[in-house]
C-alpha cells in the first residue's frame, strides 16, 4: 500500500489550514463591511464625521462604543439624538456585531486637533487637570486621562467636534443624557466653561 511521505501530509494539511483561515477572513470582513456601512452615512466609513450632530468614531475606545451601542438598543440612553437616529440603527445589531463595530471603529487613526487659542486652552486645561474645588466641579482628568484619550469605558474626548462635546455637557448638566456622575460633573459649569473645555478637547 502506498503512503504519502510524511512532509508532505504535512504540507496539504498546512496549505488547507491557511486556506480555510483566508476563507474566514474574507467572511470577517465581509461581514463588517456590511455593518459599518450602515453607519458611514452618518459618521464616515473611518469613523470621522462631517457634521458635529454625529460623534467621531475613530479611535474611541472599544468599551465604551459597545456600552453605548447596548444602551442604544435596550433604549437606556434616551437623549434626544438617540432617540432619533441610534435607537433605529442599533436595533438591528446583535451582540456580536457590536463586539465587531466598536473593534473596527477604536481600530481607526485619531482625527486631527481643531486649533484653539492660548487663552481658552488654558483656562479649559485648568478645569480639566484641577476642576473647580469651589464649585463641586471635579478633574475630568481622574477618569478622561492625561491627554483625553479615555480608558475603558470612559471615552476618548480628544479630537471630537467641539459642538458635539458642548452639547453632550450641556444635555449631562440638564439630565437630558442620564447618567448620574456626569450631571454632578456638568451641574455647575458655566456656559463659557463649556464652551472652552469643548473648544480645548476638540484640540487635542
Amino acid at each position: 500500500m502506498s503512503t504519502f511521505p510524511i512532509p508532505a501530509v504535512l504540507a496539504v494539511a498546512l496549505c488547507l489550514a491557511a486556506c480555510e483561515s483566508q476563507r474566514a477572513d474574507v467572511a470577517q470582513h465581509q461581514d463588517i463591511e456590511g455593518y459599518v456601512h450602515l453607519c458611514s452615512s452618518c459618521h464616515g466609513v473611518t469613523g470621522h464625521s462631517v457634521s458635529p450632530t454625529f460623534p467621531i468614531l475613530a479611535a474611541q475606545q472599544a468599551d465604551y462604543l459597545e456600552a453605548q451601542l447596548h444602551a442604544f438598543r435596550d433604549h437606556s440612553r434616551a437623549d434626544p439624538h438617540a432617540h432619533t437616529y441610534m435607537w433605529g440603527m442599533a436595533a438591528h445589531l446583535d451582540d456580536a456585531a457590536i463586539t465587531k463595530l466598536a473593534a473596527y471603529f477604536s481600530a481607526q487613526p485619531a482625527s486631527r486637533g481643531e486649533p484653539v487659542d492660548d487663552k481658552t486652552a488654558a483656562t479649559a486645561k485648568s478645569i480639566f487637570i484641577d476642576g473647580i474645588e469651589s464649585r463641586n466641579v471635579p478633574a475630568c482628568v481622574a477618569c478622561h486621562g492625561e491627554k483625553a484619550e479615555g480608558q475603558g469605558a470612559f471615552p476618548r474626548l480628544a479630537g471630537q467636534h467641539r459642538a458635539y462635546l458642548a452639547d453632550q455637557l450641556r444635555l449631562f448638566r440638564s439630565n437630558a443624557r442620564a447618567n448620574e456622575t456626569m450631571h454632578d460633573n456638568a451641574l455647575n459649569l458655566t456656559e463659557p466653561e463649556i464652551d472652552a473645555l469643548a473648544a480645548y478637547l476638540s484640540s487635542l
